[in-house]
């Protein structure tokens, strides 16, 4: 546990994060492209779920980095890298099974996004959450999936289409599942302070 917290404390390792997470943010809104090409200007900041939650990540490290914490922006990071790493591993998995075989994008995607989920829990001990950055996540978050799956802005997986309620269902529970967590997380600081 002593090395874990060495290195996600080391300036040098969160550099490399923060590298390697901006990379993985441009790739992944060059990836939306395609579908921002035939999206209403309004509806453009909710589209790209991944590659936004991985931007909230390199927002708070930058921060961190430099001595500095927003709680808003590491409130974003956590529930959103939970709620869409988890998403994309799942489509991701359904789309193998529907197409019957396993790609190499797919596993990427996998791979990748489950990086995601697992950095929002290694760095959520470091996070300096208030109540009113939970509030304003969960309105983002909802929204958020009002915007996919009311008005139809989700990540295209053509071949999922045909569940789409269930797949909405889904994601209404990744957007509770992350904030009860941070929820208990500001509990917990409250008794500690």
């Amino acid at each position: 546990m002593q090395q874990l917290y060495f290195w996600l404390t080391n300036r040098y390792f969160l550099a490399f994060l923060i590298i390697a997470n901006l990379l993985g943010t441009l790739y992944g809104y060059y990836w939306y492209m395609g579908q921002l090409e035939h999206t209403r200007w309004y509806f453009m900041p909710f589209v790209p779920d991944s590659p936004t939650a991985s931007l909230f990540l390199v927002i708070a490290l930058i921060l961190m980095v430099l001595g500095r914490h927003s709680g808003l922006f590491e409130a974003l990071a956590f529930v959103t890298l939970i709620k869409y790493g988890v998403w994309a591993v799942v489509m991701n998995i359904f789309t193998f099974i529907a197409l019957g075989e396993v790609t190499g994008i797919g596993l990427m995607l996998c791979f990748s996004h489950g990086i995601m989920a697992i950095e929002a829990f290694l760095f959520l001990p470091f996070f300096k959450i208030k109540k009113w950055h939970i509030l304003v996540t969960l309105i983002w978050a909802f929204h958020n999936d009002v915007i996919d799956y009311v008005y139809m802005q989700y990540p295209v997986y053509s071949m999922l289409e045909q569940y789409i309620r269930h797949i909405g269902y889904f994601a209404f529970w990744l957007t509770v599942i992350p904030l009860v967590i941070l929820w208990q997380k500001f509990i917990n600081m409250k008794h500690l302070t």
